[in-house]
């Protein structure tokens, strides 16, 4: 790592090395919240993520602590991925940047319910969708 981001304690710089690419916030998104834990799974988003920056970003969010590659106990060749805690923090962070797409995209494909739970009930969404994704990887 350059020196120069060694002895930058911006928490916005931190946040976007970690975070700050348009493919780790999808990535995380499907993991998240689509139920998504294969490779192959990840590859069939809508956006078209090529699968040399999938890897990448795979690597790179394993390296940061926001994932877990795991092999699958009932075929040891095949791999899965799993959120952390870390990731999970995250989860208030896509719904804002969700809401903020919707004021400012009028193209923006977020689910009118979720964006309802949002405004009215955030801590409640926020603890649900955690524990559903926590659900999901046992």
């Amino acid at each position: 790592m350059p020196k120069s981001k060694l002895n930058n304690k911006c928490p916005i710089d931190y946040a976007l090395e970690v975070f700050g690419d348009r493919w780790t916030l999808l990535v995380l998104r499907d993991l998240m919240l689509s139920g998504k834990r294969y490779y192959r799974e990840l590859m069939t988003s809508r956006e078209g993520i090529a699968t040399n920056i999938l890897a990448s970003r795979l690597r790179k969010m394993e390296t940061d602590g926001l994932i877990v590659r795991k092999q699958n106990p009932e075929d040891k060749r095949q791999v899965f991925y799993e959120v952390t805690e870390k990731a999970l923090d995250l989860i208030p962070v896509l719904l804002e940047i969700s809401r903020w797409s919707v004021i400012y995209d009028n193209d923006s494909a977020a689910p009118p319910e979720l964006m309802q739970r949002l405004n009215q009930e955030p801590e409640l969404l926020i603890a649900e969708l955690k524990e559903t994704a926590r659900t999901r990887q046992d």
